[in-house]
């Protein structure tokens, strides 16, 4: 079976409210002017590099505090990747959210064991296909996901 890359926020688990939540919180309490960073996370986050210098570390610790609120698994996602897995489909996950959120956010959804490699940050789907290969299935939706398991 040909390689499957999954894209996080649309098929496992919207971390979005969770990252802008944290973008919140991270403003009011370092005194960062975050409504100036760009709406592009990979973007956000090369900006917070030069602002905050722990702000990875603190991503984190949030994310792993509030990710029950934030992300469930779903039966059907969870079903399909048995699935895939079980057939012999090498699976990897690509956003442009932080590594860090990304990785609190699978283990969150009950993905993390199933996928074989995470690629976060800019250009993560490109990096992600070099990886898998070019007859990698790429997967933006659970519908997508659950019709090709």
């Amino acid at each position: 079976m040909n390689p499957v890359a999954i894209e996080l926020d649309g098929v496992l688990g919207d971390t979005r409210p969770l990252w802008r939540d944290w973008l919140a919180e991270v403003g009011r309490r370092a005194g960062i002017p975050v409504e100036r960073l760009p709406a592009d996370r990979a973007e956000a986050a090369a900006e917070l590099d030069g602002l905050l210098g722990n702000w990875r570390a603190l991503l984190e610790r949030f994310a792993e505090d509030r990710a029950p609120v934030y992300l469930r698994p779903a039966a059907e996602v969870s079903a399909a990747l048995r699935r895939l897995t079980a057939a012999g489909a090498r699976l990897g996950v690509f956003t442009d959210a932080p590594e860090e959120l990304a990785r609190v956010a699978l283990a969150q959804v009950g993905a993390a064991r199933r996928v074989e490699t995470v690629a976060a940050g800019p250009q993560a789907l490109e990096r992600l296909l070099t990886q898998l290969g070019g007859d990698a299935r790429v997967v933006r939706t659970r519908g997508e996901l659950t019709s090709l398991a």
